[in-house]
């Protein structure tokens, strides 16, 4: 959930990029960190291990502007998708007010998909997080390998409650920046909602 700081007159919110591994959820964050003017964002903390994968999570601070006096401001991070890390990913959904779920597009990631969007459902459920109001987005990542699968089809098998679908290729940046503002706007929106 936010959380509201009176004395900065900061609002934070928490986004993670969750995926299975090597699906480009830390692409997304690199490519964020090297779009964004230095004055908006902080230090890309990134724990990995020895061959490059992310071992618990990679967070990214960035400040967004305001609302009314208030200094928004999106702490972006992401778990780990090898699937032995399933606690630390737990861990991680502690609090979260958006998520991304960053789908590989390869045919043989496929079922990695679909484990992995099942253990977030799962670690959702044990923080009491309801899936079907919460901001989210489904970012169809890694566009530009040979053999992808089909759109139409990862999205019959991959959206789960009419989520906007963004196409992307995380390691060049194309729809970094779009998938960003999506989940940005639904997690302004949804606490608009929940003040009223």
């Amino acid at each position: 959930m936010s959380f509201l700081n009176y004395s900065t007159k900061e609002i934070n919110f928490k986004i993670v990029y969750y995926g299975p591994g090597l699906s480009g959820k830390t692409e997304n964050l690199k490519s964020i960190n090297r779009k964004t003017k230095d004055g908006s964002k902080g230090k890309l903390v990134s724990l990995s291990t020895k061959t490059d994968r992310t071992l618990f999570f990679d967070f990214f601070p960035l400040n967004l502007g305001k609302v009314k006096d208030y200094i928004v401001k999106f702490h972006l991070y992401t778990v780990s998708g090898q699937i032995y890390y399933t606690n630390s990913r737990k861990l991680v959904m502690k609090g979260v007010d958006g998520v991304v779920f960053v789908a590989d597009s390869q045919k043989e990631r496929f079922d990695a998909n679909i484990e992995m969007i099942y253990d977030l459902q799962n670690h959702l459920k044990h923080y009491d997080i309801d899936f079907k109001t919460l901001p989210y987005v489904l970012q169809l990542n890694k566009r530009d390998m040979p053999g992808v699968l089909p759109v139409k089809l990862l999205v019959k098998h991959l959206r789960k409650k009419e989520e906007p679908v963004i196409e992307a290729v995380a390691i060049q940046g194309q729809g970094v920046i779009e998938t960003l503002k999506t989940i940005s706007k639904l997690i302004m929106v949804n606490m608009k909602q929940n003040l009223t």
